[in-house]
Parts: C-alpha cells; sequence; structure tokens
C-alpha cells in the first residue's frame, strides 16, 4: 500500500465514472497493470478502477473524481491509502436513488450502467457508463441511449447509493448478476400486469421508441415559492410575468405590449436558479419542460438542434401553459466561438417565443459569457439575478433544510450560518447530508440518532462551497489575530480595513463613506505577513482566495486578463471574502518597465478595473504582501485601490521573545533557557528565523540522543550557529525610509 495526496481529475472523460489515475511509477510499485482495482482509504473505505496517469506529473499524487472524493469523506489535499483489491463478482447488488431514476429506469437498464465499475456498500455511483475501458460485450452506446430515453437529458447528473452487495466488499457487475431497486424490482421479477385500458404501457412503449422524445422532468419536490427563502422578490417577478403573458394576454395587447415571455436567470452556481422557476411554474399551474444545454451541446449538431425543437414541440402541445426551462445556456450558446449550429439553435428559440401559451427561461452562472444574439429585444429581453444568500438568508435555509430532521436542542443554526459565507442552497444541503453521514457514524447503535451542533460543524471541515471548488483557499488553522503576539498597530490597521466594512457596513452607510477597497502589507520577508493574513482570515471567517502574484501570467494575449476577471467573479460568489495577492509586485509591477510584449501592463490594467470599475465590489477586500513596495504599479497604491499601506516592521526584542514563546509552546525547555534573554540577543532575526531557532535547537538534541527529553541552552547555542540572522540591514533602511516617505 501506498500513501498518496488526492487531487481532483481535470480530465473530463474521467468525471464520475469510479476511475483514478496513478503515476505509472505508482501502477508499478503496486503490481497493478491498468484497469486493475484499488483500495482506497480515506475518512471511510472504497474502492475504484485503475488507470495510468501523466508520467510528467507527480508520483506522489493520485488523480480522483468528485464523487470518489466525496465516497472516500476528504477533501483535495488529503492524503489517501491506495492498495490492491480483489474484486469479486457479484451475485446481486441493491441501490437507491432519487424518485425520478426509481421510477424510469429498469433494472436491466440499470444493470447495463453499473456493468464494469467498481462498488462498494455506502458509495455514491453514476449512471454514465464505464466506457473508459469497457469489459467485453458491453454496447456502449445503446446504454447511454437507454439512460437518455429513461430519464432525459439529465440522465449524467443521477447519482445512485449502494446499499447491498452480496457477497460483501468491492464487487463487479456481471451478466448473470441480480441488480436491483431497494424495496423495488430486480432483473429476472416478471413484468407487472398493466390492466386492459390504461395508458401506462402504451405511454412506456411511446418513450422506449422514441429517441428524441423529451419528457418534462419530474423531481420528486418543488418547493413552494413561500420557501424560496432570500429569493421572494425574484421569484414574485417572475410570478407576475408569467401571469400576465399566460392569463392577462388581452391586458397586454390593449397596452401595446405582445404576450410573449423570454427571460434570464442569472446567478451563481447551486443558489437555485431551476428551482426558482419550477416553483413558481407550479404556483401559476404551468407545466414544465426542461432541457439541460451541456447534455446537447456535445451532441452532433443535427441532434442538437432536433433535441431542442423536440423540447419546444413537447412544451407546446402541453394541454396547460407550459414553460420550456434551458439550463446553462452559456454552455450551447458561448459568447467566444460560437459554433455553428448556435444559429438554428436561436431561430428555434425565436419561433418558441413567438408561441402562444409558451415561455422561454434560460438560466446561466455566466452572463456575460452568452452569446449577445441571445439577448437582443426580440428574444431574451428580460432577466433576474439571484443574490447570494445573506447570513440571515443562510440561517432561515438551514431551518427550512432542518425542519424534518431530528436535531438537538442547543443547535445553534445561526452560528453555523455565520461559519458559512459563500454558501448557496446546494452547499447547505451538502452539508446536511455530510451533517447526517456523521451523526450515523457516531450514533449507529442508538434508537432514536440526533444531528448535534458538532455533526454541523465537522461537515464544515469538508464541505466547500461550490464558489470555491476551483479556488486554492488559504488554510487559516484556527488562528486568529488574538494569537499574534505585539504589532497592535498593524492588528488595528487590518481590522478597520477589512473586519469593520465587512462587521458594520451601516456604520459607514450612515456615515456617507464606502469602505476601504483594500490594503497593502509591506515588510522585509520573513517578518509574519502571510501569518498575519491567516489570523485576519481566521477571525472574520471569510473565504479566502490566495494567489500568488506569477500564478496569473500567461503567455498568450488575453488569457492572464481572463484569469484576472475570473478571480474577481469567484470571490464575488463567495462574498464575503478577501483576496490575498502574494508577492503583489510580480503580479503588478510598474507599467512600461516589463519586457514581456506587455503582458505585465494588461494584467496591471485589469487589476485596476476590477478593483475600481464600473461595477462596485461587495463585500470583497483585496489584500496584497510585497517587500518591495517600491516595484508596485503607483496606480494600484490611490485611494480606491489598496489606499491603506501598512508596514509590518522587523521584531523588536519584545517581539521576537513572544515569537519564541509561541514557536516554543510545544517543545519542553531546560530550567537554564531564558528566552526574553535570548530575544535580546538576536538583532537581525526575522519572525522565521526565530521559529527555525527553536526548530534547529530540537534537531540539535535529537541529534545528541533520540531519546532526548528538553531543549537546552546550549542545544539553543548551537543552533545559532546554522541559524543566521536574514534580514538585510540594507533592505531594512530602505523600507524603512519608504515608510516614513508615506507618513508625510
Amino acid at each position: 500500500m501506498i500513501t498518496l495526496t488526492a487531487r481532483l481529475s481535470p480530465s473530463a472523460l474521467d468525471t464520475r465514472r469510479g476511475v483514478v489515475r496513478l503515476h505509472p511509477e505508482v501502477l508499478d510499485a503496486l503490481g497493478l497493470r491498468a484497469w486493475d482495482a484499488v483500495k482506497l482509504t480515506g475518512a471511510r473505505v472504497s474502492a475504484a478502477l485503475a488507470a495510468a496517469g501523466d508520467g510528467d506529473g507527480p508520483p506522489g499524487v493520485v488523480l480522483v473524481d468528485d464523487v470518489t472524493l466525496s465516497n472516500l469523506g476528504v477533501v483535495e489535499g488529503s492524503e489517501i491509502v491506495v492498495a490492491p483489491v480483489d474484486v469479486a463478482g457479484a451475485r446481486s447488488v441493491t441501490v437507491s436513488g432519487s424518485r425520478l431514476a426509481t421510477t424510469s429506469l429498469t433494472p436491466e437498464t440499470l444493470r447495463l450502467a453499473l456493468t464494469g465499475k467498481v462498488l462498494t456498500v455506502g458509495d455514491a455511483v453514476s449512471l454514465l457508463p464505464q466506457d473508459l475501458a469497457p469489459p467485453p460485450g458491453v454496447d456502449v452506446s445503446t446504454t447511454r441511449r437507454k439512460l437518455s430515453n429513461a430519464i432525459g437529458m439529465t440522465w449524467t447528473n443521477e447519482l445512485l447509493t449502494i446499499t447491498a452487495t452480496d457477497p460483501a466488499g468491492p464487487v463487479a457487475v456481471q451478466p448473470s448478476s441480480v441488480v436491483g431497486w431497494r424495496d423495488g424490482a430486480r432483473t429476472g421479477d416478471a413484468p407487472p400486469v398493466v390492466a386492459a385500458g390504461t395508458q401506462l404501457q402504451s405511454a412506456v412503449t411511446a418513450r422506449e421508441a422514441s429517441p428524441s422524445f423529451v419528457p418534462a422532468v419530474e423531481h420528486a419536490v418543488v418547493p413552494p415559492v413561500a420557501d424560496l427563502v432570500g429569493q421572494r422578490d425574484c421569484a414574485k417577478r417572475l410570478t407576475e410575468w408569467l401571469d400576465l403573458t399566460f392569463l392577462r394576454p388581452d391586458l397586454l395587447a390593449k397596452l401595446g405590449a405582445s404576450a410573449r415571455l423570454a427571460a434570464l436567470v442569472a446567478g451563481p452556481e447551486g443558489v437555485g436558479k431551476a428551482t426558482l422557476v419550477r416553483s413558481v411554474a407550479q404556483s401559476v399551474d404551468a407545466d414544465v419542460v426542461e432541457l439541460a444545454a451541456p447534455s446537447i451541446a456535445v451532441l452532433e449538431a443535427n441532434a442538437t438542434a432536433q433535441r431542442l425543437a423536440d423540447a419546444v414541440a413537447a412544451a407546446s402541445s402541453s394541454e396547460r401553459p407550459a414553460v420550456l426551462l434551458l439550463t446553462d445556456v452559456d454552455v450551447l450558446l458561448p459568447a467566444t466561438s460560437p459554433p455553428p449550429v448556435a444559429t438554428v439553435v436561436l431561430d428555434i428559440l425565436r419561433s418558441a417565443v413567438r408561441t402562444k401559451g409558451l415561455a422561454l427561461v434560460v438560466t446561466s452562472a455566466h452572463p456575460e459569457s452568452i452569446d449577445p444574439r441571445l439577448r437582443v429585444p426580440e428574444l431574451v429581453d428580460r432577466e433576474l439575478t439571484l443574490a447570494l444568500p445573506d447570513g440571515r438568508s443562510r440561517t432561515e435555509l438551514l431551518r427550512m433544510l432542518l425542519r424534518d430532521v431530528p436535531v438537538e436542542s442547543d443547535v445553534d443554526l445561526g452560528a453555523i450560518a455565520d461559519r458559512t459565507p459563500g454558501f448557496v442552497v446546494a452547499d447547505l444541503v451538502a452539508l446536511r447530508r455530510d451533517a447526517a453521514v456523521r451523526s450515523a457514524l457516531r450514533q449507529r447503535d442508538q434508537d432514536e440518532p440526533r444531528v448535534a451542533q458538532q455533526d454541523l460543524l465537522g461537515a464544515l471541515d469538508t464541505v466547500r462551497p461550490v464558489s470555491m471548488s476551483t479556488s486554492d483557499t488559504l488554510q487559516t488553522g484556527g488562528l486568529t489575530l488574538d494569537d499574534v503576539g505585539d504589532m497592535t498597530e498593524v492588528k488595528q490597521a487590518l481590522t478597520e480595513a477589512a473586519l469593520w466594512p465587512l462587521r458594520y457596513p451601516d456604520s459607514f452607510a450612515r456615515l456617507g463613506v464606502a469602505p476601504p477597497r483594500g490594503l497593502l502589507l509591506y515588510g522585509p520577508p520573513g517578518c509574519g505577513k502571510t501569518f498575519l493574513i491567516r489570523a485576519l482570515a481566521g477571525t472574520g471567517q471569510l473565504n479566502v482566495l490566495s494567489v500568488k502574484g506569477a500564478e496569473l501570467m500567461d503567455k498568450f494575449v488575453g488569457e492572464s486578463e481572463r484569469a484576472v476577471r475570473e478571480l474577481f467573479r469567484r470571490a464575488a460568489e463567495a462574498a464575503p471574502a478577501m483576496i490575498f495577492l502574494d508577492e503583489v509586485d510580480a503580479l503588478a509591477p510598474r507599467r512600461g518597465q516589463s519586457s514581456d510584449s506587455g503582458v505585465a501592463d494588461r494584467v496591471v490594467a485589469a487589476l485596476l478595473t476590477e478593483l475600481d470599475g464600473v461595477e462596485p465590489l461587495r463585500d470583497v477586500i483585496v489584500l496584497g504582501a510585497t517587500n518591495r513596495p517600491e516595484l508596485v504599479d503607483p496606480a494600484l497604491l490611490r485611494p480606491g485601490r489598496l489606499e491603506r499601506l501598512v508596514y509590518v516592521p522587523p521584531p523588536d526584542g519584545e517581539a521576537r521573545g513572544a515569537i519564541l514563546r509561541a514557536s516554543s509552546r510545544n517543545t519542553p525547555l531546560a530550567d537554564d533557557v531564558d528566552l526574553d534573554e535570548l530575544a535580546e540577543t538576536l538583532d537581525g532575526y526575522s519572525a522565521a528565523d526565530c521559529a527555525a531557532l527553536i526548530r534547529e535547537a530540537a534537531l540539535t538534541a535529537m541529534r545528541e540522543s533520540l531519546e532526548a527529553a528538553v531543549v537546552t541552552a546550549a542545544h539553543l547555542t548551537s543552533a545559532r550557529k546554522a541559524v543566521r540572522p536574514s534580514l538585510d540591514p540594507v533592505q531594512l533602511a530602505a523600507l524603512a525610509a519608504y515608510a516614513d516617505s508615506r507618513k508625510q
């Protein structure tokens, strides 16, 4: 067995297929061939198929998909143990799923979808066939067609849960395996008898026979409009639009308007755009025909157009008013390099809008990426934007999500809401699910288990908001500003510039001033700038997007500017959030002085636009850190941008003593060690040097004896010979002069 670091696979081919990618050297070390099964151990034990990854990648990394990561109960970057495992042929497999899946999929079709996968009880598994290395005799294309015909365009999003297998342990589905739904039909069962005169059998036959049939998507629960916490204003507007279009077309005609409706519902991923449309449509007694744009965008052009036309026809043939819901439309109609079929798609949508009794609603998490031809007056001319839930809305959402869940009386939903900035409804649902798993594991032998506060707080360690799923986050390690010794003025400046705008927005509004956009920390290297940022993030319980300056630089024209825009977009979706630009002098150098074909100048321009552009930043603070402030473009440091410059000086004797005590908190020191006296002799030592001194002294004690129990003054004296002061007097003088010039 080998311990590896789990990373999300960047390959779309591996998504949700239960496949992990290992470095070829790791495959050899484990004695595996490609597509052998492996046992994965994280917080839970699971199994998957192992395939060879990129030989140029790091050997200590295993690439997994999001479902496998969830099955293991760990987050990206965690360590998991990988080992070979024997997989038995399944005599029987029992699964559970959504109401849509259980009522639409026959056990035979379910068996085809699971063939070739490694299954473990308790794991989630998708319906996507294992077509990367399908077993002999499996017709993958037929399986995909049956799944699509049975469920519709959303079949790729369905997840099932393995509830039982025979034998126990990892198993593989074979042609002879009995596969079925929990408390439902199984392969080999006799088909149900349908009474003469009923329409059930004819409906099923029509669905199977027509590959272009597009059903109205059935959802187990469509919440009433009253349950749409935080989105009631948008729901009210959409209700009014649908009511006028369907019920009062004569009134619109008298006032010179046509009875047509085509609207865009925008908002962050997981905020509930499609749910809003379904709830409002239900409130006005309208049918919903839903089509996922990504699922038809990958088809051949003629098939794409046919699927969309079939959806329009299905909505038009409804006896009641109907809403055609096209989700994630930016994938089908991208703004950049739209495919040739885009013109045909626009024509079909244009005809749908002209159809009486039919409304078109499209959704997108990236409205700026939609082909502008869709948003002309004759097509989608109205727009609703769903905002992120604030703290009060998150509290109400948690209360609603947990109202049917047995919880302990001391559960404080307000405290949980305060710990979930940037969470949308989908994130809170995932939080509830993870908390339920933790509660079940903790109380598996109790008759009346309940979800406790510790379960919800523990779930926060593994559930990341959707807006942060592709971002590098700064790990705070539980630090707060109270853990930072000395630096009173620096901590006060950070609190005023970063925390007050988020905690006391009413005070800024009452005084009629805009809060600061950001600040710049500068000082010699190793003196705690990044440490302060971590402590600030821990104090404010903020989502932090950490970016090294050079990471945004790209040699391709336009890519660096796009990366800057994407960074600020993710921060806005995760608000309240903080963007930390480390080594900002590499990202925003003085313009006109670089020799990189203008890349740095364009990045600076993009950064300035995002900081102080037409669209204001809301609940987003930008912090930069550098030890070369004179190299940062002056335009970035003017008021309205990184307007507060905070000098982090090298530690003095008192501060060095506090750093030594903090660094040696878990290190047993002998009675002859006087840290305050030692600190006074460490001129030129940075905070990092002081921490390194304690570490080196402990290593010196270990070199003398692996049984050493304390670190003595002699060990510290010896360590000083190895750990020399790193602060440069010339640089210190230059930074002090720069700080003095900013005060004048």
